[in-house]
């Protein structure tokens, strides 16, 4: 039976315009009347084709999730939308949903989540729309989007009963079709056709200590079908894996601080060979070998030199690409092997240009996000499962052994990152003008033993569709050896977060085991010289270095 539309008139919001990757906002916020509903009519009204077609919907189950998700299904209904796969209980991991939009050649997707963001009645929610083929929406349709947002005034909508989003199957919602799915299995039998399973599960069934924390987020679920059920891995090798509203009250950032009890076990006790944990929605990655921490950028690096030894890659990689603050790790990988290497702004989209054109085939930044051209997002689990095919490739290896081999075959690329969370607009505003209006005079200058060879605002000319990304943060080069980076982030939801980002890269043998924070010390300071940062935030120290 043919649902009866509903147009309900509508007044614009003005803070609709998405950032980095989506709509983030308060749950307040987005629990305002037709809050929600005037962001997802933007989309319906500004990317033509949905009627008829197929979307992938579902969250990374933190709070409002499953209220988001009943509201859009009664506009996609409404917007004429003929099927829509829902994750079991609303649950779709981001790279999962990047990968059913792949395979059942829908439309888009939506996708509700805050990332790495706390949740709860006072956490953060958030929305991104995903293309077809599974990537992020371009920047010129999420500034379409947005002026959109900025002018509309209705929606559209059925009236309809709660959907049962907790058991397979199929039902209808007028002409719309809903279709209840357990996206776990779709993942699993994806990671099968990239991985050597059997030597995987060799690895985790032998006295290999392992152990995954999903943080109580979306990968719970994907980790228990993939390490236990399919690799015979213990069932508590998988751990805080019931996805809960509020993240079990913790903060879904898989670093050093806020997997603190997982860095510990594995890097001051040793008591694991191996260990990882995700995010909120299951893009993100954090890899632990006994006794140290595995920095972004070389993970990154590291799994480029190696793709040899993952059944996908046997006949190596074309080309890899990093975001712009990543750590030069990969580049030294790429000329050393031979392969392209990119460099593009922060955000996921920027690589999908390379990916769908076959110019790369891995891919990270250093937010922790690793991913590869299996899905157009970057995928935690898939960085977890590469290190294990990695590990167990390379017979009696540890992961310290790895590393090892890696820094004295490349060098060593020693970073951090020091967010300053929680600033006003102006404050962050203010380091960045203090630094930018240094940048010209800055070639040449010598600091701490190290000379300026580029100082810039650095832009983007994407090498597929020719557009041009500009303001994208601010650099200063010391040659190969060290850089400084400054830029605003655009994830967070209330006042602002500087970023500084600090690398310095060694090559004797004796220096590649060094303190992070020793190495570093002195490219700090020069840092807040440039950039006056405790004068121009009040801050004597960042908020979080990772």
């Amino acid at each position: 039976m043919t649902a009866a539309v509903r147009t309900i008139a509508t007044q614009p919001f003005d803070d609709q315009r998405a950032g980095t990757a989506g709509l983030r906002k308060k749950v307040q916020v987005f629990q305002q009347a037709n809050y929600l509903e005037n962001f997802v009519q933007s989309v319906f009204d500004t990317h033509p084709g949905f009627a008829g077609t197929t979307l992938v919907l579902g969250g990374d189950g933190r709070y409002h999730n499953d209220t988001a998700i009943q509201t859009i299904l009664a506009m996609a209904a409404a917007n004429g939308v003929a099927r829509v796969i829902v994750g079991l209980g609303g649950i779709v991991s981001t790279p999962a949903a990047s990968h059913l939009i792949r395979k059942y050649d829908a439309h888009g997707g939506f996708i509700l989540s805050a990332s790495h963001n706390p949740a709860g009645p006072r956490g953060d929610f958030g929305i991104k729309f995903n293309i077809r083929g599974g990537g992020q929406a371009a920047s010129a349709l999420t500034d379409a989007i947005y002026a959109r947002s900025c002018e509309i005034d209705r929606y559209r909508c059925v009236d309809a009963d709660t959907i049962d989003l907790h058991n397979l199957g199929t039902q209808t919602l007028g002409d719309l079709t809903i279709e209840v799915i357990d996206t776990t299995e779709d993942y699993a039998e994806l990671m099968e056709s990239l991985f050597d399973f059997d030597a995987i599960r060799a690895l985790l069934t032998s006295d290999f200590r392992f152990a995954f924390d999903a943080m109580h987020a979306v990968t719970g679920p994907y980790a228990k079908r993939l390490f236990v059920e399919r690799l015979g891995a213990s069932p508590d090798s998988v751990r805080n894996a019931v996805p809960l509203p509020d993240f079990g009250g913790g903060h879904p950032d898989p670093n050093l601080v806020y997997a603190a009890d997982l860095a510990d076990e594995v890097i001051t006790r040793g008591a694991l060979d191996f260990a990882a944990a995700s995010d909120g929605d299951g893009d993100r990655n954090m890899i632990l070998g006994r006794g140290l921490f595995v920095s972004p950028g070389d993970s990154l690096a590291v799994l480029a030199a190696n793709a040899r030894l993952i059944p996908a890659y046997r006949d190596g990689i074309a080309g890899a690409a990093r975001s712009m603050p990543t750590s030069r790790a990969l580049d030294a990988v790429a000329a050393q092997q031979g392969f392209e290497a990119f460099e593009t702004p922060t955000g996921w989209k920027f690589f999908c240009n390379l990916l769908d054109a076959g110019r790369i085939a891995v891919c990270g930044e250093e937010s922790f996000g690793t991913g590869s051209d299996h899905v157009r997002e970057k995928d935690g689990l898939w960085a977890v499962m590469a290190w294990l095919n990695l590990l167990a490739a390379r017979r009696g290896e540890s992961v310290a052994d790895v590393l090892q081999a890696h820094w004295k075959t490349f060098g060593r690329h020693y970073y951090e990152r020091h967010d300053y969370e929680d600033l006003s607009g102006e404050q962050a505003d203010r380091v960045m003008q203090a630094l930018r209006q240094q940048l010209t005079a800055l070639p040449g200058r010598q600091f701490e033993g190290l000379t300026v060879t580029v100082a810039d605002e650095f832009s983007y000319d994407d090498p597929i569709d020719g557009s041009r990304a500009e303001g994208q943060g601010l650099r200063v080069v010391f040659g190969d050896d060290a850089r400084i980076v400054v830029r605003k982030s655009g994830t967070g939801t209330s006042g602002a977060t500087l970023r500084l980002y600090l690398e310095e890269r060694r090559s004797d043998e004796w220096e590649l085991t060094l303190p992070t924070r020793e190495v570093l010390s002195a490219l700090a300071s020069v840092a807040d010289t440039l950039c006056g940062l405790r004068e121009h935030t009040g801050r004597d120290a960042p908020s979080l270095i990772t």
